[in-house]
């Protein structure tokens, strides 16, 4: 009991102390995070832990982010060894003792950037020989230190080191590495390197560097980094670069030495003098891939003098949030032929680009894929952009001007209806909000994308050429265009109520229809499309009924023959309110509520089988005959009450008029008229001289003295009260007669009720009769057989004198003589 007490104390303590966020205090005084969903993912950002909390050691991933915490201890981890993610960036975090990670031999993802770490440590990585992802970015440690920090890391993949106070890198820092995935070096005081450093890694994947520092002093130091990670299959971005004059541009030529393919920039300042340096540079080396993110133009855009350099490797230049400081003298790109003639794929994002002139266009001679999105292309300059009607992009097959204030879907047809290639048109997240009757459109198009728009109907405008279709993020309420070679439609974040027809779209396979307001779908809906394979229709507002349930349980375990490809947790009951938010999948809906019909039949009928049952039951028990004998007696003797008050009223007494009442059966009546009567209500010679003996009895008999037109109760109520005795004459007659047995039954139920003792009835056996041929139920008269002496009629002559004398006797109760 003291331990069930203290149990109960602790829980308590528990509750208390939880506060709303998912925080709690364990028992030795550390805060506890609960905040983990069903895939054992823990959440426990931001929530301002200051040390590392109690989580389940069942967790496989653990998010520590943005929290406070300075220290962690040896102990902290401990038994999390199937833990296989941990992020503690953003803490602060400051020291790490030595055996910290030692437990966590399941981890492959440790983060620890952004934190405040001023020396590694060698011995935190010892033993996760799982580990695949290492992030050890913006910490102050000036050096990766010794012994090496990823000896033991046979399994390292993807690793990032560096900051704002990492000066050296020496050969050896990164031996164990042996090859990488991604590599991100953040080095932008590097001050000394050690050629080779980088060089033992490989393969080697995709490469990031922030080399600002080198860049602008210390170009060796730049040069030996990139000559180290530069090989034709390696990606490299550069972040955080000025690039202001022609020696700024100098480490690159160990790259272009080398022959890289795959060339990116990313948070890039450039003149107009750095970028003829860079085109020189790279005159002839086998780009094929030039990437900037995030670049500012200082110049007016003067790079003819470039115009000598062979880029006809470039086959794809992307751009995006491009800034040009001074627009207004920017120059036209009309002498950038050199460049632009050869690529095939140009992206320019989000970049301000209000219009491309169509001399520009007509120079892009090779373009297959052209991305304009999120810029300010309006009708009237998409016009300029794609050369009205004139003949121009010929080789393009893909356009994507989405994110762009356009309004008028015709025209984009038109304009497009002589890209005889055009297969792919993204004009998604514009301002559309109706589509013309019909539409001219290029006879290849086979992709259409006009989500995120307004559009509240849909017509045939709609090519028929379409093999994907998506309309997600309207207004639409219903499709019913024909599609015949349609494979992919999307119509997520609308406001269907059903699924579209499937006789629209015979070649259907992919159907996406999620965020709507469906109730629910079934197995017809899904047969009318005969070769859909993949649905996502969750995060509707789902009628949680039985055959909907049913249906969409069986087509979660993959019996319907189409995968729900957003998973369980996505469908979730609207309704009932009982099962509100409770998702489809764990719901177990009762016979009660889905077979309702059924089950009121069953029940039904199994009431009715109990009721015949238990009516043959209390038959056996004759309680039908107590019920109808006590409600009976009740009537009978409230009857008899307010016959007593009338006569109190009238101030008369209750008198006896009879001397007995005789029971009988109608088939004995010839012995009571023939012998009993006159026996006894007339002297008999055989009697003495006493004058007792000579007075007549007087008989009760309900032929003769009830009153007509009462209810049979009342006159036998009656004729008991006004007589003295009760005489039965029982035989076989008696017991089978329907009537008699049911005067016998009251004249029971009146004389052994405790009103009239068993010494007022008189029992004659006319034949002879045991106790068993009386039924059971009229248990008291069985028990009186018993117990008391009864007259049976004598056949013989010769003693029937004497059994008047008896039943004279008995009448009279004992005045008489033997």
């Amino acid at each position: 009991m003291l331990a069930l007490l203290l149990l109960f104390l602790n829980l308590c303590r528990g509750q208390g102390s939880d506060s709303g966020d998912g925080r709690s205090d364990s028992g030795d005084g550390r805060s506890s995070c609960h905040r983990c969903d069903s895939h054992l993912s823990c959440n426990c950002s931001h929530g301002g832990f200051t040390h590392i909390p109690v989580v389940t050691d069942r967790a496989l991933t653990i998010d520590l982010s943005c929290n406070a915490i300075a220290t962690v201890m040896d102990d902290d981890l401990m038994g999390h060894t199937r833990l296989r993610a941990l992020d503690l960036h953003g803490n602060g975090l400051a020291a790490i003792q030595p055996s910290a990670f030692d437990s966590l031999w399941s981890l492959e993802e440790l983060d620890l950037s952004d934190n405040q770490l001023a020396a590694l440590n060698y011995r935190w990585f010892r033993k996760l020989e799982a580990l695949q992802q290492l992030n050890l970015l913006s910490n102050p440690y000036s050096c990766l230190g010794s012994p090496p920090l990823f000896q033991g890391l046979i399994q390292l993949r993807r690793l990032a080191f560096g900051g704002p106070a990492l000066e050296e890198l020496r050969r050896g820092d990164l031996s164990g590495v042996t090859q990488l995935e991604e590599l991100t070096v953040h080095a932008n005081n590097l001050t000394r390197y050690e050629s080779g450093t980088l060089a033992d890694i490989w393969p080697l994947g995709r490469v990031t560097l922030s080399l600002h520092g080198p860049f602008l002093t210390n170009m060796p130091v730049a040069s030996a980094v990139l000559g180290d990670v530069s090989y034709p299959e390696t990606p490299i971005t550069l972040e955080d670069l000025h690039l202001i004059g022609n020696w700024s541009v100098q480490p690159l030529r160990e790259s272009a030495r080398k022959r890289i393919r795959h060339l990116s920039f990313r948070n890039l300042s450039v003149s107009d003098e750095a970028v003829v340096s860079l085109l020189v540079v790279v005159d002839g080396v086998p780009i094929t891939y030039l990437s900037v993110d995030g670049i500012t133009l200082t110049g007016e855009g003067r790079w003819e003098k470039a115009s000598y350099t062979d880029q006809r490797s470039i086959d794809e230049f992307f751009a995006q949030d491009v800034v040009v400081l001074d627009v207004f003298k920017f120059f036209s790109l009309l002498d950038l032929k050199f460049l632009l003639q050869y690529l095939r794929r140009v992206s320019v994002i989000n970049s301000k680009v209000f219009v491309m002139p169509c001399i520009t266009s007509k120079l892009l001679v090779n373009l297959q894929y052209l991305d304009l999105s999120d810029n300010l292309l309006t009708d009237l300059t998409l016009v300029e952009t794609l050369c009205g009607d004139h003949e121009t992009l010929k080789e393009l097959r893909v356009l994507n001007i989405s994110g762009n204030p356009l309004k008028s879907l015709s025209t984009v047809s038109r304009l497009v209806t002589k890209l005889s290639k055009l297969t792919h048109l993204d004009v998604s997240r514009t301002g559309y909000i109706s589509m013309p009757p019909s539409c001219p459109w290029p006879s290849t198009l086979r992709h259409l994308n006009i989500s995120g728009a307004k559009l509240t109907t849909t017509t045939p405008c709609l090519p028929a050429t379409l093999e994907v279709l998506d309309l997600s993020n309207n207004n639409l309420r219903g499709f019913t265009q024909h599609l015949p070679v349609l494979r992919e439609l999307h119509l997520s974040g609308n406001k269907f109520l059903s699924l579209p027809p499937g006789q629209l779209f015979p070649n259907l396979q992919t159907l996406t229809i999620h965020s709507n307001t469906l109730n629910m779908f079934g197995r017809l809906d899904l047969q009318s499309f005969r070769r859909l394979e993949s649905l996502q229709a969750g995060q509707n507002q789902f009628v949680c009924s039985c055959d909907f349930v049913n249906f969409l349980q069986s087509a979660l375990k993959g019996h319907e023959g189409i995968h729900l490809t957003d998973g369980e947790d996505n469908y979730v009951c609207d309704s009932p309110l009982y099962l509100q938010g409770e998702p489809v999948g764990r719901v177990h809906l009762s016979i009660v509520t889905c077979h309702r019909v059924l089950f009121v039949s069953v029940s039904c009928g199994l009431v009715l089988v109990v009721g015949v049952l238990l009516g043959v039951f209390l038959w056996r028990l004759h309680a039908f005959w107590y019920l109808k004998m006590t409600w009976a007696w009740l009537k009978a003797k409230h009857s008899s009450r307010c016959r007593q008050r009338h006569r109190v009223i009238e101030g008369s007494e209750a008198l006896l008029s009879f001397d007995a009442f005789v029971s009988y059966s109608e088939r004995d009546a010839g012995w009571v008229e023939n012998f009993l009567v006159p026996e006894l209500e007339e002297p008999s010679e055989s009697d003495s001289g006493d004058p007792r003996t000579l007075r007549s009895l007087t008989l009760c008999l309900h032929k003769r003295d009830f009153l007509p037109g009462h209810w049979i109760v009342d006159n036998i109520m009656s004729a008991m009260e006004r007589s003295r005795r009760t005489v039965f004459i029982l035989s076989e007659n008696f017991v089978q007669s329907d009537w008699c047995r049911y005067e016998l039954d009251f004249s029971h139920f009146w004389l052994f009720d405790g009103h009239a003792g068993g010494e007022a009835a008189i029992l004659v056996l006319l034949e002879p009769l045991s106790k068993d041929d009386v039924p059971k139920r009229f248990y008291k008269l069985r028990k009186l057989m018993s117990s008391t002496t009864y007259l049976e009629w004598p056949r013989e002559e010769e003693r029937r004198p004497e059994f008047w004398r008896s039943l004279r006797k008995a009448l009279r109760g004992g005045d008489e003589d033997d």
